[in-house]
Protein backbone atom coordinates (compact mmCIF):
# COMPACT_ATOMS: atom_id res chain seq x y z
CA UNK A 1 0.00 0.00 0.00
CA UNK A 2 1.53 3.41 -1.18
CA UNK A 3 1.24 5.73 1.86
CA UNK A 4 2.03 9.13 -1.11
CA UNK A 5 -1.71 10.32 -1.60
CA UNK A 6 -2.48 13.39 -3.84
CA UNK A 7 -5.87 13.89 -2.95
CA UNK A 8 -6.88 14.09 1.13
CA UNK A 9 -10.64 14.20 2.73
CA UNK A 10 -11.95 16.82 5.15
CA UNK A 11 -14.19 15.40 7.66
CA UNK A 12 -16.10 18.17 10.21
CA UNK A 13 -19.33 17.70 12.39
CA UNK A 14 -20.92 20.71 14.28
CA UNK A 15 -24.05 19.76 16.11
CA UNK A 16 -27.09 21.96 15.32
CA UNK A 17 -30.02 22.95 16.55
CA UNK A 18 -32.56 22.62 14.47
CA UNK A 19 -34.91 19.18 13.17
CA UNK A 20 -32.90 17.35 10.25
CA UNK A 21 -36.08 18.47 8.02
CA UNK A 22 -35.19 22.19 8.77
CA UNK A 23 -31.45 22.04 8.49
CA UNK A 24 -32.23 19.57 5.23
CA UNK A 25 -33.95 22.99 3.20
CA UNK A 26 -30.56 24.50 3.47
CA UNK A 27 -29.03 22.49 0.81
CA UNK A 28 -32.07 22.64 -1.62
CA UNK A 29 -33.46 25.49 -1.29
CA UNK A 30 -31.41 28.18 -3.21
CA UNK A 31 -33.38 31.40 -0.81
CA UNK A 32 -31.69 29.84 1.98
CA UNK A 33 -28.45 28.26 1.23
CA UNK A 34 -27.45 32.20 -0.34
CA UNK A 35 -28.05 32.84 3.70
CA UNK A 36 -25.08 31.37 4.44
CA UNK A 37 -23.09 30.99 1.22
CA UNK A 38 -22.49 33.15 -1.76
CA UNK A 39 -23.86 35.87 -3.35
CA UNK A 40 -25.53 34.27 -5.68
CA UNK A 41 -27.19 30.80 -6.39
CA UNK A 42 -28.41 28.09 -8.58
CA UNK A 43 -29.77 25.31 -7.71
CA UNK A 44 -31.54 22.37 -9.23
CA UNK A 45 -31.39 19.94 -6.20
CA UNK A 46 -32.73 16.34 -8.53
CA UNK A 47 -30.40 13.56 -8.87
CA UNK A 48 -27.99 14.98 -11.65
CA UNK A 49 -28.81 18.24 -10.96
CA UNK A 50 -26.33 20.96 -11.40
CA UNK A 51 -25.72 23.54 -8.88
CA UNK A 52 -23.43 27.38 -9.17
CA UNK A 53 -23.00 28.94 -5.94
CA UNK A 54 -20.77 32.70 -6.80
CA UNK A 55 -19.00 33.14 -3.56
CA UNK A 56 -17.53 36.71 -4.66
CA UNK A 57 -18.30 37.33 -8.40
CA UNK A 58 -14.91 35.33 -9.16
CA UNK A 59 -15.05 32.31 -7.32
CA UNK A 60 -17.64 30.24 -8.25
CA UNK A 61 -18.31 26.91 -7.17
CA UNK A 62 -20.08 24.36 -9.07
CA UNK A 63 -21.20 20.85 -9.97
CA UNK A 64 -24.01 18.26 -9.92
CA UNK A 65 -26.40 16.43 -6.69
CA UNK A 66 -25.28 12.89 -6.77
CA UNK A 67 -27.25 11.38 -4.17
CA UNK A 68 -29.99 13.23 -2.27
CA UNK A 69 -31.68 11.17 0.78
CA UNK A 70 -34.51 13.96 2.13
CA UNK A 71 -33.43 15.20 5.57
CA UNK A 72 -30.55 12.41 5.87
CA UNK A 73 -27.92 13.08 3.21
CA UNK A 74 -26.67 15.03 0.28
CA UNK A 75 -23.87 14.41 -1.54
CA UNK A 76 -22.45 16.70 -4.59
CA UNK A 77 -19.45 16.85 -6.75
CA UNK A 78 -17.49 19.83 -6.53
CA UNK A 79 -15.39 21.98 -7.87
CA UNK A 80 -14.36 25.74 -9.06
CA UNK A 81 -15.47 27.46 -12.19
CA UNK A 82 -12.37 28.88 -13.42
CA UNK A 83 -9.74 26.31 -11.48
CA UNK A 84 -6.92 24.19 -12.81
CA UNK A 85 -6.73 22.41 -9.39
CA UNK A 86 -10.17 21.38 -8.49
CA UNK A 87 -12.30 21.85 -11.69
CA UNK A 88 -16.22 21.30 -11.33
CA UNK A 89 -16.56 17.73 -10.39
CA UNK A 90 -13.19 16.74 -9.48
CA UNK A 91 -14.19 15.98 -6.00
CA UNK A 92 -17.14 15.20 -3.92
CA UNK A 93 -18.24 16.89 -0.62
CA UNK A 94 -21.15 14.92 1.58
CA UNK A 95 -23.80 16.19 4.17
CA UNK A 96 -24.47 13.50 6.89
CA UNK A 97 -27.86 14.57 8.94
CA UNK A 98 -28.04 12.89 11.95
CA UNK A 99 -30.86 13.10 14.73
CA UNK A 100 -29.05 13.74 18.53
CA UNK A 101 -31.24 15.19 21.04
CA UNK A 102 -32.80 18.35 20.18
CA UNK A 103 -30.80 18.66 16.94
CA UNK A 104 -28.96 18.05 14.49
CA UNK A 105 -25.51 16.17 14.36
CA UNK A 106 -23.84 17.22 10.46
CA UNK A 107 -21.25 15.72 9.25
CA UNK A 108 -18.88 16.94 6.12
CA UNK A 109 -17.15 15.27 4.44
CA UNK A 110 -15.11 16.48 1.43
CA UNK A 111 -13.21 13.50 -0.88
CA UNK A 112 -10.43 13.76 -3.47
CA UNK A 113 -9.27 16.92 -2.80
CA UNK A 114 -5.51 17.41 -3.66
CA UNK A 115 -3.48 17.95 -0.69
CA UNK A 116 -2.37 21.52 -2.23
CA UNK A 117 -6.10 22.70 -1.35
CA UNK A 118 -7.12 20.97 2.23
CA UNK A 119 -6.23 24.21 3.98
CA UNK A 120 -8.17 26.50 2.14
CA UNK A 121 -11.33 24.29 1.95
CA UNK A 122 -10.48 23.82 5.66
CA UNK A 123 -10.76 27.35 6.43
CA UNK A 124 -13.86 27.39 3.64
CA UNK A 125 -15.99 24.73 5.52
CA UNK A 126 -14.85 26.29 9.02
CA UNK A 127 -16.25 29.59 8.09
CA UNK A 128 -19.63 28.52 5.90
CA UNK A 129 -20.63 26.18 8.86
CA UNK A 130 -20.60 27.97 11.51
CA UNK A 131 -22.79 30.24 8.91
CA UNK A 132 -25.06 28.02 8.56
CA UNK A 133 -25.64 26.83 12.41
CA UNK A 134 -26.43 30.86 13.28
CA UNK A 135 -28.99 30.93 10.21
CA UNK A 136 -30.37 27.38 10.68
CA UNK A 137 -30.89 27.94 14.13
CA UNK A 138 -33.01 31.35 13.69
CA UNK A 139 -29.78 33.70 14.00
CA UNK A 140 -28.83 36.10 11.35
CA UNK A 141 -25.07 35.65 10.50
CA UNK A 142 -25.36 38.98 8.62
CA UNK A 143 -23.51 39.37 4.77
CA UNK A 144 -20.96 36.92 4.05
CA UNK A 145 -17.36 39.25 4.32
CA UNK A 146 -16.55 36.56 1.86
CA UNK A 147 -18.57 37.69 -0.41
CA UNK A 148 -16.10 40.86 -0.67
CA UNK A 149 -13.10 39.43 -1.28
CA UNK A 150 -11.30 37.00 -3.47
CA UNK A 151 -10.23 33.59 -1.88
CA UNK A 152 -8.03 32.43 -5.13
Amino acid sequence: MSSISSSDTIKKEIYIECRPETLFSFFTDPEKLVRWMGRYVLLDPSIGGKYRIDVNGSDIAMGEYKEIVPNEKIVMSWGWEKSQIVPPGSSTVEFKLTPQGNGTLLVLTHYDLPVTEVASHVQGWTHYMSRLQSVAQGQDPGVDPWSEQTMH
